[in-house]
C-alpha cells in the first residue's frame, strides 16, 4: 500500500510526519480556518467559491499573504496531491491554513502556513440519501454572531461537542443554537427548511457558517424564482416544517426524515438535488 502524502507550505510530506510544534498558535488557540473540498474526476467542485471564502478569511485574521499564494497555487497543489494520493476520482480535501509559533500577544509572524491533505470518499456522497438523517437540537453551547461567525474556524469546539452528544445519542448530527435560542446551523451542514410554501435557511447575522453549498444554492434557487427567506429559524419552525435538509460542500444535499419527535419526507430538497447539485459531482 502506497503511504499517503500532505502538503506543507508547497512542499509534499509523509502523512504521518510531525508539522508543528507545542508552541504553535493554531493548536493552542484555534488561531487558523480551513475548507473542505471535493474533487470529482480531478476537478475541484465549486473552486471559485471555495477560494472567494478562503482568501476573505485570511484577510479577515489577518494574515499577511505573500504575492505568490494565489488560487492557481493552491489548485495546482490540490490536484497534485489527490494525485499522489489515488484520489482524484472522488476525494476529500481538508486544507488548513494556521499562524505559527507564539503567545497570545507575541506571534513570531503573521505568515500564512497550511497543510492539504486528502482522503478517498464513498461514491454514496454523490447521491441524495435514501435514508433519511436522524437529528436534534444540541443544547450545551451557543453560537453568538461577531465578525468571526461565519468563518470556517480552526477553533471549531462547540461543533465537536455537539458531534460528541450527536454520536452518543445515536444521531446522524445535531443543530446548534445562537444566544437567542435560534437554530444556526449543524456540526458539518448548513440547515435548510421548507415551510409555509418558502425555502428558508438561517441567515448570516445567526451565526451560521457561510457554507460553500449553502452560498451555490442560494445563487441558483433565486435565479429559478422559487420562494427563498435567509432568516431566523426556531426549533419550533423546524419541528413544524414540512421538510428539513443539510448542505455542505461534501454532501451537496441530505435529507432529514426525523427531528426530534417530528417526521419528514422529502421532497423539495430532492428537486433541488436533481437540478443543482448532482452534475457538480459527474
Amino acid at each position: 500500500m502506497t503511504k499517503q502524502k500532505l502538503i506543507h507550505n508547497g512542499k509534499i510530506l509523509d502523512a504521518d510526519k510531525l508539522l508543528i510544534s507545542p508552541n504553535n498558535r493554531s493548536f493552542l488557540y484555534g488561531d487558523g480556518c480551513f475548507e473542505t473540498i471535493k474533487v470529482v474526476n480531478g476537478k475541484i467542485s465549486l473552486a471559485d467559491y471555495h477560494f472567494e471564502r478562503l482568501f476573505a478569511s485570511l484577510e479577515l485574521l489577518q494574515f499577511e499573504k505573500p504575492s505568490h499564494l494565489t488560487a492557481d497555487l493552491l489548485k495546482e497543489q490540490i490536484l497534485d496531491i489527490v494525485k499522489k494520493n489515488s484520489h482524484q476520482k472522488l476525494g476529500r480535501i481538508r486544507l488548513t491554513f494556521f499562524r505559527g509559533n507564539g503567545g497570545l500577544y507575541d506571534a513570531e509572524n503573521h505568515f500564512p502556513n497550511y497543510t492539504i491533505q486528502s482522503w478517498e470518499l464513498n461514491s454514496t456522497t454523490n447521491q441524495l440519501n435514501e435514508n433519511g438523517l436522524v437529528i436534534d437540537v444540541f443544547k450545551d453551547a451557543k453560537k453568538g454572531y461577531d465578525n468571526y461567525s461565519h468563518l470556517k474556524s480552526n477553533n471549531y469546539l462547540s461543533y465537536a461537542m455537539a458531534a460528541l452528544w450527536a454520536k452518543k445519542n445515536y444521531l446522524n448530527d445535531a443543530l446548534l443554537l445562537n444566544s437567542h435560542n435560534n437554530i444556526s446551523d449543524a456540526t458539518i451542514a448548513n440547515i435548510w427548511i421548507v415551510k409555509a410554501g418558502a425555502i428558508k435557511t438561517p441567515a448570516l447575522t445567526e451565526g451560521c457558517v457561510a457554507g460553500v453549498m449553502r452560498k451555490h444554492l442560494l445563487k441558483c434557487i433565486k435565479a429559478e424564482g422559487m420562494p427563498l427567506e435567509e432568516t431566523q429559524i426556531t426549533f419550533e419552525d423546524a419541528l413544524q416544517a414540512q421538510e428539513i435538509f443539510l448542505t455542505n460542500a461534501i454532501s451537496g444535499i441530505k435529507w432529514v426524515k426525523q427531528c426530534g419527535k417530528s417526521n419528514y419526507l422529502t421532497q423539495v430538497g430532492a428537486l433541488l438535488h436533481k437540478k443543482f447539485v448532482t452534475s457538480l459531482f459527474q
